[in-house]
């Protein structure tokens, strides 16, 4: 691997480290009764304490610092004043910025007790990443993601959202490639040792179909079915790939 991958590998992993450690610190704190602005204190905090920046404050006119997601909501939900409530779930996604790098994050937490509707949901997503980030090496394609991806998650009975997607990241925030999470084998474009990419499947109970509330960014399932995400931002090399954000499970997640 060129110097090039080696820094850029290394410059990730610091970013990647400090995302999701924020959520590591949001795991400690978060339970029913607690806002989703407070998520975002925490999330702000960490990230600064680390002389780090958050990439969403302001990116495109986002307000915050990191997004919260609960319930039907798919992603990009803007932290407010909203209470968690026991038997909710929320993805809470983080990225950080430290010395001109980004590391993107995120992760599904149960507030309490859930459902076991909901359990299975928050499981299988996380599985769908996982077994998509364990056939990464250098020389499949994008379409194996996806495909691995979309066959698990169908095989529990669940969709996978299509309007979002996966993508390359570095020095910017969101760049080439786009990484489905659905798709067939064999096709897209072929991995290279070197690339950094996130993996991120939105996983729905009912209906893949998706819209954009009037504050432009937070996504909802059509059929207001409960909807789950995991992210990792990984780095590929000649016979796998790194994780540059591997967040420690607890029973929060699974």
């Amino acid at each position: 691997m060129s110097k090039d991958f080696i820094e850029a590998f290394e410059r990730t992993r610091l970013a990647g480290y400090i995302a999701s450690g924020a959520l590591n610190e949001v795991n400690k704190i978060i339970k029913p009764g607690i806002s989703t602005n407070e998520i975002d204190k925490i999330c702000y905090e960490f990230i600064n304490d680390n002389k780090a920046y958050s990439a969403p404050l302001f990116y495109r006119g986002f307000p915050k610092s990191c997004c919260t997601s609960a319930n039907h909501v798919v992603c990009h939900g803007i932290p407010s004043d909203k209470i968690l409530k026991e038997g909710d779930i929320v993805n809470v996604d983080v990225t950080a910025i430290k010395d001109g790098w980004h590391g993107d994050t995120s992760r599904t937490f149960k507030i309490g007790e859930v459902s076991v509707k909901a359990e299975k949901l928050i499981n299988v997503t996380y599985e769908s990443m996982m077994k998509a980030i364990n056939i990464i090496k250098e020389g499949i394609h994008l379409g194996d993601i996806g495909s691995t991806i979309q066959t698990h998650v169908e095989s529990n009975g669940f969709s996978v959202v299509q309007d979002f997607c996966g993508h390359g990241i570095g020095q910017s925030f969101h760049k080439e490639p786009n990484v489905l999470h659905y798709g067939e084998k064999g096709t897209g474009k072929e991995i290279k040792a070197g690339m950094i990419f996130t993996i991120e499947p939105m996983i729905n109970v009912g209906n893949y179909e998706t819209k954009i509330l009037n504050d432009g960014w937070t996504a909802v399932t059509k059929d207001k079915s409960l909807s789950a995400q995991f992210e990792h931002t990984i780095g590929v090399t000649k016979n796998g790939c790194e994780i540059f954000t591997d967040n420690n499970k607890t029973n929060q997640t699974l």
